[in-house]
């Protein structure tokens, strides 16, 4: 009985965090592609993190306007509630916004009605502002643990993660750095992350992503790929539910399985091994 009891925290953490396997770039790409924002082949979708803010959100606008470009913000909504006008100026000037929590925080302990709050909170915010009901959810660090998903069903959203980044978080990003990062994994069908402010980054480090994004919009269109928001992208919600429900399962099997596997996978399965343990200090 004591086993039994002892044994019943464990469960309930794995239970908590084994949806967060799809964090992994070569198991979401290959498992979950709805999840992790593949689309229509000929369309890339353009997304940035953890705004808004006032000091550097508004460069971001003005670059997508000249650019001719609508992509989708993931907002915060503790940010959201200081910085409204922000916030509306996205949407007023076409774009998607989407949640990215209240605040950036992590999800190692399970606290499923605080997830349900914030996150209900966070979309509540952000239809006040912007006018419009989000559609998308992206966890912060991109953990999706299943007090998350179960948090962001509830709030009529559907989580999407990435397929391609900048690494544009880090002190030493560059625009050539945070451009090669996104070319190293960018397919027609992906969805890039880049971050539109250094809330949750290094300090000053979406200069780097403002002078890449020209030319990170004009390689995608150079290879005859459209940029816009998630909203045009084509990604599928039911197939997002299924790969949710299953990550858990494949997580601890998908490597280890004894199948034949081409360059490709062998390849994948290296990204999974240096991604498994995401910088706390410089999240996406």
């Amino acid at each position: 009985m004591y086993a039994v009891a002892a044994a019943a925290p464990v469960a309930a953490a794995l239970a908590h965090i084994g949806p967060a396997a799809t964090w992994l770039p070569g198991l979401r790409r290959r498992r979950f592609p709805a999840l992790a924002g593949q689309g229509g082949p000929g369309h890339v979708a353009l997304t940035f993190d953890d705004g808004p803010d006032p000091v550097s959100t508004p460069h971001f606008l003005d670059a997508l306007d000249a650019l001719g470009v609508r992509a989708t913000f993931f907002v915060l909504g503790e940010n959201v509630s200081r910085h409204p006008a922000v916030a509306g100026e996205m949407a007023r000037r076409g774009h998607e916004v989407g949640v990215h929590g209240w605040a950036h925080d992590r999800p190692w302990w399970p606290a499923p009605l605080r997830d349900a709050r914030e996150v209900l909170r966070a979309a509540q915010v952000v239809g006040e502002v912007t006018g419009r009901s989000p559609t998308w959810y992206r966890p912060p660090y991109g953990i999706l643990t299943s007090g998350r998903w179960a948090a962001a069903r509830r709030a009529g959203l559907r989580p999407v993660l990435w397929t391609a980044w900048g690494k544009d978080w880090r002190h030493d990003a560059t625009p050539a750095s945070v451009r090669a990062n996104v070319a190293a994994d960018l397919r027609g069908g992906g969805t890039i992350l880049l971050h539109d402010t250094d809330h949750a980054s290094a300090p000053g480090s979406w200069r780097a992503t403002l002078g890449a994004l020209p030319d990170v919009v004009r390689d995608c269109r150079e290879a005859g790929l459209a940029v816009g928001p998630l909203g045009e992208h084509g990604t599928g919600g039911a197939a997002v539910a299924a790969g949710v429900r299953a990550a858990g399962a494949v997580h601890g099997t998908h490597r280890f399985g004894h199948r034949r596997r081409d360059s490709r996978s062998v390849m994948e399965d290296s990204d999974d091994q240096r991604a498994a343990a995401p910088d706390p200090s410089c999240p996406p």
